[in-house]
């Protein structure tokens, strides 16, 4: 099992600086957390999104979790994240999905999961 502890560090501390000024990092950190221990963070993306009377952004955060204990984190992870109330300030989370989870059996066990989460300015 691999688990890069230092990195998953490196990145809450990005999180931790600069909170109010950028929503991304509150949203990494926040699903690192109910990530667990047990999750990688891969990557993040944003896009603008607008409708007639709302603005924000849609995010989407790439997570890996390897190993037999890590499985059964990535599942209450899994579970969890759509009834999360985000604590962003200044953003609502409109809405927080699993947008797709691939899994390998071998050489160890992996789960890759994808979420996507849409930010709302709160005006």
């Amino acid at each position: 099992m691999r688990i890069d502890t230092a990195g998953n560090r490196e990145m809450m501390a990005i999180a931790d600086a600069g909170r109010n000024r950028v929503p991304w990092r509150r949203l990494v950190r926040e699903t690192m957390q109910i990530a667990g221990p047990y999750a990688e963070f891969l990557q993040h993306t944003e896009r603008s999104w607008a409708s007639v009377t709302f603005s924000g952004a849609r995010h989407k955060v790439r997570l890996c979790f390897t190993g037999l204990e890590a499985m059964d984190a990535a599942d209450d992870f899994i579970a969890a994240l759509p009834d999360h109330e985000f604590t962003i300030p200044g953003w609502l989370a409109a809405d927080a999905a699993i947008i797709s989870v691939d899994q390998q059996a071998l050489p160890e066990p992996k789960a890759t999961v994808e979420v996507e989460v849409l930010l709302l300015e709160d005006a």
